[in-house]
């Protein structure tokens, strides 16, 4: 399905019934990446998963920002009239989910795997690959990791919902940004997975479906 939104069309799969769980890939990926884990989560949440502006058969764009995909996700949700909406984010996706959080009251729960704050919590091996395939590409999906985010203490302090922070303990994202982030969000849940790597646990995986559930049960009974 196509939503107009922002002035760009946003492709979107939905399945299965319940609370709305919007589930955003990361960079160079599209929706289908979350096939396996949507099969354990359908009976439980309304899943609906997203193609990033520049991504799968969403629209295309020059530029990439985080902060543009962030209100592409709340034009969505918006459009579509979510509310208590459960937020998961791999990646990129999870840059996106913070600054969604921080900015939209439809977003009751938060959960982000290998999200970074700023391109320096991106490992330096992996800075100095995407800066070399940059030079070759120029591909906007490359620049963006190069030049973003750039997520301020006060915008994670800003995100007052329950929220859980994920990364393999062999991450592609440095475990002290990891821990910054979820030092700095009040409340939040930090969860490092021994022998996961960035993206291990969740491509084509559903472990990070059972982790899902998991942390919803746990705070849903609290409400």
């Amino acid at each position: 399905m196509l939503a107009h939104v922002n002035g760009i069309d946003i492709y979107y799969e939905k399945t299965g019934a319940g609370r709305p769980l919007l589930m955003v890939h990361g960079n160079g990926e599209d929706h289908t990446i979350f096939d396996e884990a949507v099969a354990v989560l359908k009976d439980r949440f309304t899943c609906y998963c997203v193609d990033s502006r520049g991504h799968g058969q969403s629209g295309a764009a020059d530029e990439l920002h985080y902060s543009d995909m962030a209100d592409d996700m709340i034009g969505l949700m918006e459009q579509l009239d979510l509310r208590d909406v459960l937020f998961y984010g791999f990646s990129d996706g999870g840059v996106v989910g913070l600054l969604a959080a921080s900015r939209c009251g439809r977003v009751t729960g938060l959960i982000v795997s290998g999200a970074n704050v700023s391109p320096k919590g991106i490992c330096l091996r992996l800075r100095l690959e995407i800066r070399l395939m940059y030079l070759f590409r120029r591909d906007p999906r490359l620049r963006l990791m190069l030049r973003e985010p750039d997520i301020s203490d006060d915008t994670l302090r800003r995100i007052t919902v329950p929220t859980l922070v994920l990364a393999g303990d062999r991450d592609l994202i440095t475990e002290r940004e990891t821990r910054h982030i979820a030092g700095t969000i009040p409340g939040a849940e930090l969860r490092i997975l021994e022998g996961e790597g960035h993206e291990t646990y969740i491509i084509h995986r559903t472990r990070i479906a059972e982790l899902i559930l998991e942390y919803a049960k746990k705070t849903e009974s609290r409400r």
